[in-house]
């Protein structure tokens, strides 16, 4: 069993990566405001001290621990430390994402709050607000104790006035947090001088508090976030999270994660470059698109080749790269300016022969997203080794490419003499048939309990990115994936009876479902040229048009291919026919289709 302790939005995605495991595990906050909907866990409140702890971890059989809690709770991480080493369990401490300590003139790091008082007092500054939480007013009671005008923002919540009432903290310089665009008005309402915060992390703001300082010119004190126990394995995101239970507890989870081949190449170019530089790391951390950080292990070359490989690792998903090798080769081209990555493709790396896939004709097929990665993380990597600023290029190769490219749709698509380099989260998630819809069913579950006017269903995180902006009012979890399985997540939803439902798709789905394919997986159908054409010629296309669209490689180069009169016509045929599928699957309640342009547009 598994121990959570949380209250926090990493306990939140804690608790989310964890349920898809299908496993009952405990989720302890030390108060019950926190609004989360468990299906396998099991809910604890209040707080434990060392002996508590340890009895209920003996009583559970509990065999890990979770440390999602604020970075500075300090008492509950030692609490954590102490009956881990009493009971010889492993922690894995879930942190959050923290951006590196900028070095500007208007900010003040201090090691403590003590150190905080004293650079407060020290500049002689006598109107302050600050933005530590209610936690902190007693901690601070020096600061607002004397002849300093301090006012805090806190939650509007009836136990957070009654801690400042504790402290004996004024009522009237309480200010509560609405929103982000609030901030310029309390900033005009208070006219403190300086702000004063506490590294939160991304997820607690703390950019969006700097810039708060920026923007109104003021001085901004930050506290530093206490270090962790070194005995606790280090996390910053729901995929390490997984990986590291998948190591600890084997059988937790019934299918094993992987990585992309994206986050491979990244990994070896970012582990070359350390060999060019004289370095020979077996173990690098690698950023997801996520901004999430993981580890990943490589292979070197003889020192100073820049040249490493990274043994492709799929996990339990049935993938035919799985075991392959990765390579990549680092070169320093020339000085320059700035540092800039040039990315080429090796051996086994698909060249792109013809228009559509969103990459450039003769170029290498390594996918927008991986070049992205590759460029970010060596970027940083030079900048950490200190190399020599210039231009870099990346190599990519796979020897076994060439033969892993027959089995793949490549050949279909123009991409020759390879295979690509793909992957847009960086890690890949098995889910057998099964065990995806019923994942989704819980999705569907906990998106009803949010109570939000509508639920919005779509294919992954890149439409659910666009489908946010559109929706910004939805509460995350009012967001579910149906992957491929739109026809299993529409009966789904009318049997839980959801009222109302939007459908987002982007066009290589959309085409597959206006054909009547309720499960549009690449293994069971592929676009359909005539089945195009007939839709096109339905919404009174040109003959121009209806050629075009008979040599085109993927339906998104539909796009650009369709005139500005026609578009319109032929999306409300494509909506057309997917309502006609969609409809008997989800009788009762309200159904809305929308298209999803490759730049996020959407179409209703």
């Amino acid at each position: 069993m598994i121990l959570i302790l949380g209250g926090t939005t990493e306990g939140r995605l804690s608790v989310q990566e964890l349920e898809e495991a299908g496993r009952p595990f405990y989720y302890s906050t030390r108060r019950d405001e926190q609004e989360i909907t468990l299906h396998h866990g099991i809910r604890l409140t209040g707080g434990m001290d060392a002996d508590e702890m340890a009895t209920f971890c003996r009583e559970k059989a509990i065999g890990l621990l979770v440390d999602a809690a604020h970075p500075f709770a300090e008492q509950l991480h030692h609490t954590v430390e102490a009956t881990a080493r009493l009971l010889q369990l492993p922690v894995i401490r879930f942190e959050r994402i923290y951006p590196e300590q900028q070095e500007e003139t208007f900010i003040h790091w201090c090691d403590d709050y003590a150190d905080a008082i004293g650079q407060i007092e020290a500049a002689g500054l006598k109107r302050l607000l600050a933005l530590t939480g209610v936690q902190t007013i007693e901690k601070l009671k020096p600061l607002w104790q004397s002849t300093r005008e301090c006012f805090f923002r806190i939650l509007d919540r009836d136990s957070s006035r009654r801690i400042a009432r504790r402290a004996g903290f004024p009522e009237s310089h309480l200010c509560y947090y609405k929103a982000e665009s609030d901030d310029p008005e309390l900033i005009e309402q208070l006219a403190p001088e300086a702000l004063l915060t506490k590294e939160s992390g991304v997820s607690g703001g703390f950019n969006e508090k700097v810039e708060m300082a920026r923007r109104a010119g003021l001085q901004l004190f930050v506290i530093r976030r206490p270090s962790m126990p070194r005995s606790f394995i280090v996390v910053n995101g729901p995929h390490g999270l997984r990986r590291e239970v998948e190591r600890l507890l084997p059988d937790f989870y019934p299918l094993k994660s992987g990585l992309t081949t994206g986050t491979c190449a990244t990994a070896a170019a970012t582990a070359a470059l350390y060999n060019l530089m004289n370095q020979l790391p077996t173990e690098l951390p690698i950023c997801l698109p996520s901004g999430e950080t993981i580890p990943v292990r490589v292979v070197q070359h003889a020192l100073g080749s820049g040249q490493a490989t990274v043994m492709k690792e799929s996990g339990d998903d049935p993938d035919i790269t799985n075991g392959t090798a990765i390579e990549a080769k680092v070169e320093w081209l020339q000085p320059a300016d700035q540092f800039s990555i040039e990315i080429c493709g090796g051996e086994g790396v698909g060249r792109v022969t013809l228009p559509g896939v969103g990459l450039p004709v003769g170029g290498p097929a390594i996918n927008v997203t991986p070049q992205k990665m590759i460029r970010e993380n060596v970027t940083r990597a030079l900048k950490r080794l200190q190399a020599p600023v210039g231009c870099y290029r990346v190599t990519i190769s796979v020897p076994e490419g060439r033969t892993l490219a027959e089995r793949t749709f490549n050949p279909r698509l123009g991409i020759v003499d390879g295979i690509s380099i793909i992957g847009t989260s960086g890690i890949i998630k098995p889910f057998s048939t099964d065990a995806f819809v019923r994942s989704i069913r819980k999705t569907l579950k906990v998106a009803c309990a949010t109570k939000s006017p509508f639920v919005v269903i779509n294919s992954g995180a890149k439409s659910e990115r666009f489908l946010h902006k559109r929706f910004p009012e939805l509460p995350t979890q009012a967001f579910v994936h149906y992957g491929n399985f739109i026809g299993e997540t529409l009966k789904m939803a009318h049997e839980l009876e959801v009222p109302r439902l939007v459908m987002g798709l982007m066009i290589g789905k959309a085409v597959k479902l206006a054909e009547g394919h309720l499960d549009t997986h690449s293994k069971l159908t592929t676009m359909n040229r005539p089945f195009l054409q007939e839709m096109a010629m339905a919404a009174g296309c040109t003959e121009a048009t209806l050629e075009a669209i008979g040599r085109i490689t993927l339906a998104r180069e539909l796009w650009q291919l369709l005139r500005a009169d026609e578009l319109p016509r032929f999306t409300r045929e494509v909506i057309g026919r997917c309502h006609h599928f969609c409809r008997p699957l989800f009788p009762t309640g309200q159904l809305q289709i929308v298209l999803i342009t490759e730049e996020g547009e959407i179409i209703e």
